[in-house]
């Protein structure tokens, strides 16, 4: 096969799936991982991909949500800090919400509150929160390809059945100006629900997304409180001024 004809699968792959392993490639194209790489590599030059841990994303775009799998290699020490504070909020005979998203399934491992209820939108979650004896709900709907989330109007009917202590939100931006921000609009619309059916809400968020915007937004910061392992001093005072940080 030509290599502009690997090339213009690979892209195709990728249009089709959000994301894809290098192993994937190399079965899909008869050809050697090392061939695959450097192609990778070739097309990342090209500025018509992104190549992250064993595979390939699309470029980021603000409507655009990597999946479940190109999240869980990105920034892990970071997650894991700010999700290890985020479970810490949780008290005994609590209810809470548990959104979709890698930092949020982070903080499974670190709950020690007894007697929880969590309702969560996330598959992984629910299957790791049952692993843990965690009494757990898990929405219906409709359920997202790339990051295993349930969104859509039967997942908002479902949430309307709750009430929540407190809800706990992943987002993919941070900004003084636009707020939280999340690129998938139906997405957006199941944790602002969520946020309003909470009496407390907690946003988790790396470092890496504040000062990042993206397509559909949650609402304002000072709506929610920010758990982040690190804010950046360029930033540290016009967030602090909107809305309380728990950092560490």
């Amino acid at each position: 096969m030509l290599t502009e004809e690997r090339y213009k699968l690979i892209i195709q792959r990728l249009q089709e799936r959000g994301v894809v392993k290098l192993q994937e490639l190399a079965d899909l194209l008869g050809a050697s991982e090392s061939t695959i790489r450097r192609d990778l590599i070739d097309l990342e030059g090209r500025q018509l991909l992104k190549r992250i841990h064993g595979g390939a994303t699309m470029l980021n775009q603000k409507s655009q949500e990597p999946g479940m799998e190109e999240k869980t290699f990105k920034n892990v020490q970071q997650k894991n800090a700010v999700a290890r504070m985020a479970a810490k909020e949780i008290l005994d005979g609590e209810c809470i919400y548990l959104d979709a998203g890698t930092t949020t399934m982070a903080m499974i491992p670190y709950i020690e509150a007894k007697d929880v209820t969590v309702v969560t939108n996330g598959l992984s979650h629910v299957e790791a929160l049952v692993s843990k004896r965690i009494r757990s709900y898990l929405l219906g709907g409709m359920m997202k390809i790339h990051t295993k989330a349930v969104i859509g109007s039967i997942a908002l009917q479902n949430l309307d059945n709750f009430r929540f202590d407190k809800c706990f939100l992943g987002t993919n931006g941070v900004d003084v100006e636009m707020g939280y921000t999340t690129p998938d609009p139906e997405e957006a619309l199941i944790k602002r629900r969520a946020h309003q059916l909470s009496g407390k809400t907690y946003v988790l968020a790396d470092s890496s997304k504040i000062g990042e915007v993206t397509f559909a937004k949650l609402f304002e910061l000072k709506e929610a409180i920010l758990i982040t392992e690190s804010v950046p001093e360029r930033s540290r005072r016009s967030i602090a001024q909107k809305t309380k940080i728990i950092e560490g």
